[in-house]
């Protein structure tokens, strides 16, 4: 088929997936996560690639028909031959106790759960079924957010373990591969619930761009994602020379400590992303820091006066002490 095709060399290209593999696939039952879970065991069928399919399927316990998507997950993985795990959660509970967003919480019980199934089966790899209309989706929510080049890149094809072999195929592709494989999937009626920004997105805003101003918009976004990724790796590389050049120490994961003097030299965008970096260099990601945070270290470094320090949120200190700027994760 023409769609197994298309994944199998965006697969081989990028090396989503290589022999020896064992790989994790996220399956809520839905159309674009059965397509990944068909094409991928195809794939392995035809022996194009040698590697192992486990599948994880999440109940978030938030829809009447939640029970029928966890049993046709089940059932689908029995023909295909996949062993399967499923994990019945209480996403609206555990927003409520955690205090917060649903989307976020079912997120989190979702990778989690991942998470774990692929230390349980020994995975090294976690695919998830983004698509093409997701990556537009995901670029116009962080656009409307008022982004930077990071955002403009969106959904990452690879982020470590995790891959999205399906990110450069177009929903109605999928929608049409089902159809040719005479294959059923279960559908989200939550989709078309526009109170969610993302299906918004998609169900009004691009449909509307799409009628109004250009049909092909998902392409055009995908390709707006791939030159700010060119621009995103270019600057990421400037920023670990001049971060290089600049630190004076690291304690890793407990604190960096840089050369102020250094650091004032650099352009405002430079020193930007150098606080951003060196906090994910402690901690792995920059959640919780936002941009007043970041303002706020900047105009200290630039007074330079006396031992003074921030705390941005509860996890980070970041002060000057004896003309160095020092980034200490608190314990």
């Amino acid at each position: 088929m023409m769609l197994e095709q298309k994944v199998c060399e965006f697969i081989m290209k990028y090396r989503l997936i290589e022999n020896g593999d064992r790989v994790v696939l996220g399956v809520s039952g839905g159309p674009d996560s059965i397509a990944m879970l068909n094409i991928l065991s195809k794939i392995r069928q035809k022996g194009l690639l040698d590697f192992e399919i486990f599948v994880a399927h999440v109940n978030h316990g938030l829809r009447e028909n939640a029970k029928l998507d966890e049993a046709f997950v089940e059932d689908f993985c029995k023909k295909m031959k996949v062993r399967c795990f499923v994990k019945q959660a209480h996403v609206a509970e555990i927003a409520k106790r955690e205090k917060r967003g649903l989307e976020e919480t079912g997120r989190k019980v979702r990778y989690d759960f991942f998470d774990e199934i692929q230390q349980k089966v020994g995975a090294n790899k976690i695919g998830i079924a983004h698509n093409q209309n997701d990556q537009a989706e995901t670029i116009l929510m962080n656009i409307l957010r008022g982004t930077g080049i990071k955002g403009l890149v969106g959904i990452e094809k690879k982020n470590g373990k995790y891959i999205r072999p399906l990110l450069e195929t177009q929903r109605f592709e999928i929608e049409a591969y089902l159809k040719e494989e005479n294959m059923e999937a279960r559908q989200d009626e939550s989709n078309n619930d526009n109170a969610f920004t993302r299906n918004k997105i998609r169900n009004v805003v691009l449909p509307y761009f799409e009628k109004e101003f250009n049909s092909s918009v998902v392409r055009a976004l995908e390709r707006l994602s791939k030159l700010a990724k060119e621009q995103e790796e270019f600057l990421e590389k400037q920023i670990a020379q001049v971060y290089d050049e600049i630190c004076i120490s690291e304690n890793l994961p407990n604190e960096i400590i840089l050369n102020i003097r250094e650091f004032n030299k650099q352009e405002k965008l430079m020193q930007k992303r150098i606080i951003l970096y060196a906090i994910e260099k402690l901690f792995g990601s920059t959640k919780g820091i936002e941009k007043v945070h970041i303002e706020d270290v900047i105009k200290l470094c630039n007074n330079n006066i006396g031992n003074k320090y921030l705390t941005p949120n509860k996890r980070v200190k970041i002060g000057l002490q004896d003309k160095k700027l020092k980034i200490t994760k608190i314990t």
